[in-house]
């Protein structure tokens, strides 16, 4: 249908989060800023390609996807490249965005560079948001 916008389930997961002041305020602690570009990938992506569409943006970004295991959606902050830090080697194109993912979670904070970047960047894992109990979004029916 013309004009429709396809939505992935990250894609409404996601949504449902920044609606909701609980999970803003969450995300917020850990660098997100309204209307900071969110980059929403798939686990299987290349981390050059997310990469090269990190730097569309020209600016800090989120980048998230749906862990395939847990199905809990994760979130990447990403810093804009920055001649300051140390050089490191490209990722490789086999690395997927789920090793950046599992890098960053196990080690912190972490310096990457894309192979279409002269410089290198940090990024850093978002801890995973928690619904509380009390917290009631338009998807959950109210009083259960």
């Amino acid at each position: 249908m013309p004009g429709r916008i396809v939505r992935t389930k990250t894609a409404e997961r996601v949504s449902e989060l920044l609606v909701s002041r609980e999970g803003r305020k969450h995300l917020s602690a850990f660098g997100w800023v309204q209307g900071m570009p969110i980059v929403m990938t798939a686990p299987t992506e290349s981390v050059n390609d997310v990469m090269g569409l990190v730097s569309m943006h020209g600016r800090p970004v989120l980048v998230t996807m749906l862990d395939p295991q847990t199905d809990e959606l994760k979130f990447l902050y990403v810093a804009m490249p920055n001649s300051a830090l140390q050089t490191v080697g490209c990722e490789l194109d086999s690395t997927t965005i789920s090793v950046l993912f599992q890098r960053a979670e196990l080690h912190g904070l972490v310096t990457i560079r894309s192979k279409y970047w002269e410089f290198s960047t940090v990024t850093h894992p978002v801890p995973v948001f928690r619904w509380s109990s009390e917290t009631k979004s338009y998807a959950q029916p109210f009083g259960k």
